[in-house]
Formats: structure tokens, C-alpha cells, sequence
């Protein structure tokens, strides 16, 4: 297999973080995304969406969602599980997931995508041109904001995003507020106490030093 990506993009950086965690080693291709590549016919060929990340399987198939490939690789390496360990912990790993993803994530990507300059004429991933829409970067802020306040409550009542665990779930939100800094110049304020000593704890477990 051969993982196609970009790592300094949002979702490449999701999937980095999980194979340096678990320390895989995958033969992998870093798409040059500052000067198009993902979007010629050559690696549409490869990869059908035009997307990072994407991992071509032996079979000739192609996962294009973070959801899917580390799926797919956790249960070929079961070792230092980041998807749960039990069926209710699988299922509240991936509920997560889709939470952040839609309440974090999207408002992030609608803010970035629909008022960065690079993004006119294009603001959807993948190959389908769309006009940047100012009212969904507006959307996205108060959403973004709200979700940031609702992620605060609920860390100040336990270790990790989805329990005890450090998770692929502490590893998505640690990515999404890295992407809303840098991207939409959102960061968690002070008051935000919650939220900023999960980050610590979270940031501490993944690079081995908790």
C-alpha cells in the first residue's frame, strides 16, 4: 500500500499523528499541494477526488477519508490502540470523531475556505470549483466559538476527549485547534482553563512525555 499526503495540511496532519503514534512505517508520497498537484489528471488518475489524504491499497482501492484509513490500519496494528479497545469504547471513539469533525472541523475549513484569497473559484476540497460564499465564513465562526465553549465544559470533567484514554479523538481535537490558529487566528481564551489542561495532558501523551 501507499499513502499519498501532505502533512503540513489539516487532515494529513489527523493521520500523521496517528502513525507516528502507533509507529508505523508506510511507504508514503508527499503530494506538492503549494503548486497543484493533487488536482491534475495524473494524480486524479490515482487518487479519483483529488484529496490528501489517500491510502491505495494492494488491492487497487483507495481510502480517501481519515475515518476509513485509520481504521483500516488499526486493525492491521492492533498494537497501542487509539480506536478503543471494547465495542463502546469503538463507539464512542468514532462518535466523537463525527462531533468534532462536524462541529469543529467544518466551521474551521468554512472560515478558511470561503475567505482565504487562495481559495477563490475553489472553495470545496477535491475537484468540484465552487465561489467562496462570505456568509458560511461568518456561520462558521459562531459555530466554531460555541463548539469551543462546549468542549471547554466538558473536558474540565475528565482526563481525555472520550474518556480515560488518550484516543484518536484527543489526536483530532489536537489538530483541529492547531488548524483554527493557524488558519482562522481562533484559539481557546484564557478562561477556557478545561480545554487548555486537557491540551496539555494530550500534547504530553502523544509525544511520549506524560
Amino acid at each position: 500500500m501507499k499513502l499519498y499526503t501532505y502533512d503540513p495540511a489539516p487532515n494529513p496532519q489527523r493521520l500523521k499523528m496517528f502513525i507516528d503514534f502507533k509507529r508505523l512505517e508506510i511507504d508514503t508520497y508527499q503530494v506538492n499541494f503549494p503548486e497543484g498537484e493533487q488536482r491534475t489528471d495524473a494524480y486524479k488518475a490515482i487518487i479519483p477526488t483529488g484529496t490528501v489524504p489517500s491510502l491505495l491499497l494492494d488491492s487497487g482501492r483507495v481510502l480517501s477519508s481519515v475515518f476509513a484509513i485509520t481504521q483500516y490500519l488499526e486493525a492491521l496494528n492492533p498494537a497501542r490502540p487509539l480506536l478503543g479497545s471494547t465495542a463502546e469504547e469503538r463507539a464512542v471513539v468514532l462518535d466523537w470523531n463525527h462531533r468534532l469533525f462536524n462541529e469543529v472541523f467544518r466551521p474551521t475549513g468554512d472560515i478558511f475556505r470561503n475567505t482565504n484569497p487562495a481559495f477563490a473559484g475553489r472553495a470545496l476540497p477535491g475537484a468540484l470549483d465552487l465561489e467562496q460564499i462570505p456568509a458560511l465564513a461568518e456561520r462558521g465562526k459562531a459555530q466554531l466559538l460555541f463548539a469551543l465553549t462546549v468542549l471547554n465544559n466538558e473536558l474540565a470533567t475528565r482526563k481525555f476527549v472520550a474518556g480515560d484514554a488518550f484516543t484518536m479523538a484527543d489526536i483530532d481535537l489536537l489538530a483541529l485547534l492547531h488548524f483554527a490558529g493557524w488558519a482562522t487566528k481562533t484559539k481557546p481564551d484564557d478562561a477556557m482553563t478545561g480545554l487548555h489542561a486537557w491540551r496539555e495532558r494530550a500534547q504530553a501523551t502523544l509525544d511520549g512525555t506524560a
